[in-house]
């Protein structure tokens, strides 16, 4: 781990840190039962974001493609379980693994930023636009609930078969995120 802005941040080539967590569905996540194959672990915002939804709705349509070459996904929220459950569209994430972390327990773990003036930045330049285009795709939006932070800045990891982080993103503002097609190049190689 390396000291970034005040935050331990993971290095590319490091070991993921590892968890066994129950997700919204009542399933154990284990990451160690990930051995063998290849996971992208996704940490978003609130359960209402526009910017988060989006993002996962995008991958949800490369979710069969991925899988096939067998690179898994899991998402954690920083929103509630009943809060997630709640949504159809979060509902429908499933067979994704969805974890809730309130606490932002797994958030610290990895390094995801909290930071109020990326944020505000995203929210003044795009944050209409982007609450268009989720409402057109028929998407949850709406204001935060509970302890969600409006300052959480999403974050994305991918994870060789042995437990190894190959690729790190950690946004620049809410729309920054890991290209498709690296994705996909990582699930090919």
């Amino acid at each position: 781990m390396t000291k970034t802005e005040g935050r331990l941040t993971l290095d590319i080539n490091s070991p993921a840190p590892t968890f066994k967590l129950t997700d919204v569905f009542d399933r154990e996540v284990d990451l160690t039962s990930y051995k063998g194959k290849r996971v992208m672990i996704a940490f978003f915002r609130h359960a209402g974001c526009p910017f988060c939804n989006t993002r996962v709705h995008s991958l949800q349509k490369h979710y069969a493609e991925l899988k096939a070459k067998r690179l898994e996904m899991i998402f954690f929220f920083e929103s509630k379980k009943e809060l997630l459950l709640k949504s159809h569209f979060h509902k429908d994430i499933s067979p994704i693994p969805l974890i809730s972390d309130p606490d932002k327990v797994w958030y610290d773990a990895y390094g995801v930023e909290s930071s109020a003036l990326k944020s505000a930045k995203s929210h003044f330049t795009t944050f209409f636009q982007k609450v268009f285009e989720a409402k057109k795709k028929g998407l949850p939006v709406h204001w935060m609930a509970g302890e969600e932070s409006i300052k959480t800045i999403p974050a994305e990891f991918l994870m060789d078969e042995r437990g190894i982080i190959r690729k790190v993103h950690y946004a620049k503002g809410l729309r920054d995120r890991m290209a498709i097609d690296e994705i996909k190049a990582f699930a090919e190689a």
